[in-house]
């Protein structure tokens, strides 16, 4: 087990909650007067993503922490400590709790990693998600670039094939028939890919789910990248985001189109060696277990599959 020092993993803990606290300073200031931003504010509000949360350091599995009485780490849950005062992540007690979140993020993080990449959606699946809708009845309170009647012609001139079950599940009725498949929750680990947009911003659920497990620096690596991809993502939708300060990408236009898979493919390249880091996180987990042991998760299933969600 490799040991850190009390010095070494101080300035670790301290330079990881302000680099944590700098990626969030705006959005909590948004919370305290309660203005709302449409684009930052999405990792926030979709994941169970608190501020304070990411500002916790951990070293992840297989660390000591040397000198660690007195310190956060001694009594903090999934935590042991050894004779000599060293913390580290006690991984039986981990899986014990963890242990189906750990095996299905591994299923699923080791498929799309095996799968090639699609760049043929163009964003879709956000102007699926107004379509046909009347003006003000919209998820965000933004409006639509082209207005109602040409962004549902959009929608009607162009092929539909959104893969990903938490994109899916927004589109509107209208919408539903129009994707060129069917994604479930069931098929989702037989369907992600790594080109779609969600799919790379839902690198956070393993950094959510596994919390401790995940080392710091990989998790605000993954939160970086996830606020990249909802900033392409909305500048690629149906709504003006210039308020913000930001350009459209006009999908809807040749140039646009080569535009939004330009920065598709260089965001899932970044993606690629996050999901490899989360893959070997979990991998290195579940290689703990004991020959023919099968950790499961103790809590009920119905909150099991939601927070696979």
């Amino acid at each position: 087990m490799e040991r850190l020092d009390r010095a070494t993993w101080s300035a670790l803990a301290r330079d990881h909650a302000q680099a944590a606290r700098d990626l969030t300073a705006a959005h909590r200031e948004r919370r305290a007067t309660g203005e709302k931003h449409a684009v930052e504010d999405f990792l926030f509000t979709y994941y169970p993503l608190r501020p304070a949360a990411l500002e916790r350091w951990s070293p992840g599995a297989g660390v000591a922490l040397a000198d660690a009485a007195g310190s956060a780490f001694e009594g903090a849950r999934y935590f042991a400590m050894t004779p000599d005062g060293a913390a580290h992540l006690d991984t039986s007690a981990f899986l014990a709790q963890r242990g189906a979140a750990v095996r299905f993020h591994a299923e699923l993080l080791r498929a799309v990693a095996g799968r090639a990449p699609r760049f043929d959606c163009f964003g879709l699946h956000e102007w699926a998600m107004v379509y046909r809708e009347p003006a003000g009845g919209h998820r965000h309170d933004l409006p639509l670039r082209l207005g109602e009647a040409a962004t549902d012609e959009v929608v009607e001139t162009h092929k539909i094939v959104c893969t990903h079950i938490d994109a899916y599940r927004f589109f509107t009725p209208p919408a539903e028939p129009l994707n060129a498949y069917r994604p479930t929750r069931e098929t989702q680990v037989a369907m992600d890919q790594g080109g779609c947009l969600h799919v790379g911003m839902d690198l956070m659920k393993p950094v959510i789910h596994l919390g401790p497990a995940i080392p710091g620096a990989l998790a605000l690596q993954a939160f970086v990248l996830a606020r990249d991809i909802r900033e392409l993502d909305m500048r690629a939708s149906p709504y003006d985001v210039s308020r913000f300060g930001l350009s459209p990408v006009a999908i809807e236009t040749p140039e646009g189109k080569a535009a939004y898979v330009a920065a598709q493919r260089d965001l899932s390249r970044r993606a690629e060696p996050i999901r490899a880091a989360l893959l070997a996180v979990c991998e290195d987990l579940l290689d703990t277990c004991s020959p023919g042991e099968d950790p499961r998760d103790e809590r009920p299933a119905h909150l099991l599959a939601a927070a696979r969600s």
